[in-house]
């Protein structure tokens, strides 16, 4: 309940809001004082069939403009305890004759992301990773070769050229198996089958020798430094 100015009533009165109606009415002489108004706060009703199930969230995933649905296709949810009975059925068979096109793709940003993760590396390196196997992979030229390793080099070179460089034995350590000779191989792959796209030769960033050295320890060696000249 509220206090509202009531035209009728010449004063501030109580006032009663009808969901279903979006109206504000008076509790004294029943005058509609605002309808159809909105409401503005959040919604948390849960939708879901399943009593267990609980999850308020309204909305789905971020789109992606690398897939070709933009990331934002449909997934028909299982029967609970039917998994056999569903993929047996005309509906569990029509999902699977419509498979997303984007599944390996998918799966390969997945894979990318882990390895950022692994690493700490920031979104920015993680989408120029993808946005560079999504351009390998338009070329079709891939197959045959070891996913791991490009996917490994994609994202050494999105750090290269995101001036957060990282050594091969780093991507190595996060790469699901791949050796340093791999990755090493499927970086110039990249590179070329890239260069060929575009005409030219790909910019992969210049490597410091302070880019590898933690920012704590380059502080402390110029403190050290700037303490020596003082003394001297």
């Amino acid at each position: 309940m509220a206090d509202a100015f009531c035209s009728d009533c010449k004063r501030n009165t109580e006032v009663v809001f009808d969901h279903s109606a979006g109206d504000t009415v008076c509790s004294e002489c029943g005058l509609v004082l605002e309808s159809h108004s909105i409401d503005e706060t959040s919604e948390w009703r849960t939708f879901a069939n399943e009593s267990g199930d609980n999850d308020p969230v309204r909305v789905g995933g971020p789109t992606n403009p690398l897939l070709a649905d933009g990331g934002l296709s449909t997934v028909i949810a299982k029967p609970n305890g039917a998994s056999g009975e569903f993929l047996s059925s005309s509906l569990g068979r029509w999902q699977n004759r419509g498979s997303n096109p984007d599944r390996g793709l998918i799966l390969a940003f997945k894979t990318i992301a882990t390895m950022s993760d692994r690493l700490g590396l920031v979104a920015t390196i993680k989408d120029r990773a993808n946005e560079i196997y999504k351009k390998v992979e338009d070329q079709k030229s891939s197959r045959g070769r070891n996913q791991d390793a490009l996917l490994a080099a994609c994202l050494y070179i999105a750090c290269r050229q995101e001036d957060k460089p990282r050594t091969v034995k780093e991507i190595c350590s996060v790469a699901n198996g791949a050796t340093k000779k791999e990755i090493g191989r499927a970086k110039e792959y990249i590179v070329k089958q890239l260069g060929l796209e575009t005409g030219q030769s790909v910019e992969m960033g210049a490597i410091h020798a302070g880019d590898f050295m933690a920012e704590p320890y380059i502080n402390c060696s110029c403190s050290y430094l700037y303490h020596n000249t003082a003394v001297g």
